[in-house]
C-alpha cells in the first residue's frame, strides 16, 4: 500500500494508503454523507471534477456489481458508462466484500477505470475543515512524486465546462420496448413511434435512471447535446438533466431553453443543473455554496404545503430565490438551510426540482414528479 497525501489549497494536508490506481490527480474536494450507493455516485457525472469524500467510515464491503449493458445501450446497474469523480477518498476500505450481486471490489474496479481511491484519512475532520472552509481544491500526490506536483498550480474548478465534457455528442433516441439508436438520420435503425409521446432530453451529464424513469412511463426519450438546438424538432415536452461544474458555463443551453419558452403550452421538467439552468432561463440568479449538498437525507418541504420529503441531492450550487421574476415561485425548500429545492412557473407546465427524484442510489419518495411531467404531456 502506497504512501499518498490529500493536499488542500489552504495547505492542509492528510496522509493515507492507496488502495486505487495510482496517479496524482486534482480537483474541487467535496464530501458527501450517504451510507451507501458509491457505484451510482462515482458513475454519476455530476461528479465529474470532484475528488469525492465518503463520510461513512466503512466503504468496499458490498464491492461492485457487474457493468452490463441492456439492448437500449444503458447500464445495468450504473448512472453512466464510467467513473467521472477523480478520485475517492474513504476512512477505511475494506478489502474483503460480500454481496449476491458483487463481481469485484471497489479497488479492483478503480484500477481497471485508473481512478486514485485513498484510505486512511480521517474523512470526518476533512469533512470538518470543508464545512468551514467551503469546498477547496485539492491534490492527490503519491510518496516519491512531491517535489514534482509541488510547484503546479491548483486548477480552477468554476473555469472548466465539464457539462461540455460529459454530454453527449449526437443524438440518441430511446424506446420504451428497450431498444435505441444513434441517429435519427440513420434510417436503418430509427423506427418512428408516431403513437408514443416524445420528450427532449437536453443531456448535461445525465444520469441513466432518469431516462429509465421516463421510459418506464412509455415515452419516446431523444436524449441530445448540451448546447444543440433542438428548437426544430417535434416533440410534446423538454427535460434538462443533472450535470457538473458551474451552470454559468452552460450559455447555450439556457438561450435554447428561452427559445422553447416562446411555446408557453409546451412541458419542462428540469432536475439539479436543470434546475438551476431553467432558473437562468427564466431570468433568476445562480450562487455557490459553500460545501454543497451531496447526500440521501436532505430534507425539503413543498411551499406552500406541510408535505415533506427525504431527498438525495448531489450539488454545489443554488438559485437565488430573491432573483426569481415575479412569473415564478420557488416549489421546494430545503428545510436545512432554506436554499432553493426547485421552482414553478404560475401560469405555464414549467417546473423543477433541485434534488434526485429519481435517485439511484437514494430515496424515491418524490419520484412521483416523473407522472407529473408525464401527465402534462
Amino acid at each position: 500500500m502506497r504512501n499518498v497525501t490529500l493536499i488542500l489549497d489552504d495547505g492542509s494536508r492528510f496522509s493515507g494508503k492507496s488502495f486505487g490506481y495510482e496517479k496524482p490527480v486534482a480537483g474541487e474536494v467535496v464530501f458527501n454523507t450517504a451510507m451507501t450507493g458509491y457505484p451510482e455516485s462515482l458513475t454519476d457525472p455530476s461528479y465529474a471534477g470532484q475528488l469525492m469524500t465518503l463520510t461513512y467510515p466503512l466503504v468496499g464491503n458490498y464491492g461492485v456489481p457487474p457493468f452490463t449493458i441492456e439492448p437500449n445501450g444503458l447500464a445495468t446497474f450504473m448512472e453512466s458508462e464510467k467513473i467521472h469523480a477523480e478520485a475517492i477518498i474513504v476512512s477505511d476500505y475494506s478489502y474483503e466484500y460480500s454481496h449476491w450481486n458483487a463481481v469485484e471490489s471497489l479497488g479492483d474496479w478503480l484500477k481497471r477505470e485508473k481512478v486514485p481511491g485513498i484510505t486512511g484519512i480521517d474523512t470526518r475532520e476533512l469533512t470538518k475543515v470543508l464545512r468551514e472552509h467551503g469546498v477547496m481544491m485539492g491534490k492527490i500526490v503519491f510518496e516519491n512524486e512531491e517535489l514534482r506536483m509541488k510547484n503546479e498550480e491548483f486548477p480552477s474548478y468554476s473555469d472548466i465546462n465539464y457539462v461540455d465534457q460529459v454530454s453527449c455528442k449526437e443524438i440518441i433516441h430511446y424506446f420504451p420496448s428497450g431498444t435505441s439508436s444513434h441517429s435519427a438520420a440513420n434510417s436503418s435503425f430509427f423506427i418512428p413511434h408516431s403513437s408514443l409521446k416524445k420528450v427532449v432530453l437536453v443531456d448535461c451529464g445525465v444520469k441513466t435512471n432518469i431516462i429509465r424513469c421516463l421510459l418506464k412511463r412509455n415515452v419516446e426519450v431523444i436524449r441530445v447535446p448540451w448546447d444543440y438546438d433542438y428548437n426544430g424538432l417535434e416533440f410534446d415536452g423538454l427535460f434538462i438533466s443533472n450535470g457538473p461544474g458551474d451552470p454559468d458555463t452552460c450559455d447555450a443551453a439556457v438561450q435554447n431553453i428561452r427559445k422553447a419558452m416562446a411555446n408557453e403550452k409546451l412541458p419542462i421538467f428540469g432536475i439539479c443543473m436543470g434546475n438551476q439552468l431553467l432558473s437562468k432561463a427564466g431570468g433568476a440568479k445562480i450562487y455557490k455554496l459553500k460545501y454543497g449538498h451531496r447526500s440521501h437525507n436532505q430534507p425539503v418541504r413543498m411551499v406552500g404545503t406541510e408535505r415533506c420529503f427525504i431527498t438525495s441531492q448531489n450539488h454545489g450550487y443554488a438559485v437565488d430565490n430573491n432573483t426569481l421574476s415575479a412569473d415564478w415561485e420557488p416549489l421546494f425548500i430545503n428545510m436545512n438551510d432554506g436554499s432553493n429545492e426547485g421552482i414553478k412557473h404560475k401560469r405555464n407546465p414549467w417546473f423543477s426540482a433541485q434534488f434526485h427524484p429519481e435517485a439511484a442510489s437514494g430515496p424515491t419518495d418524490t419520484e412521483f414528479l416523473f407522472d407529473e411531467f408525464v401527465k402534462l404531456l
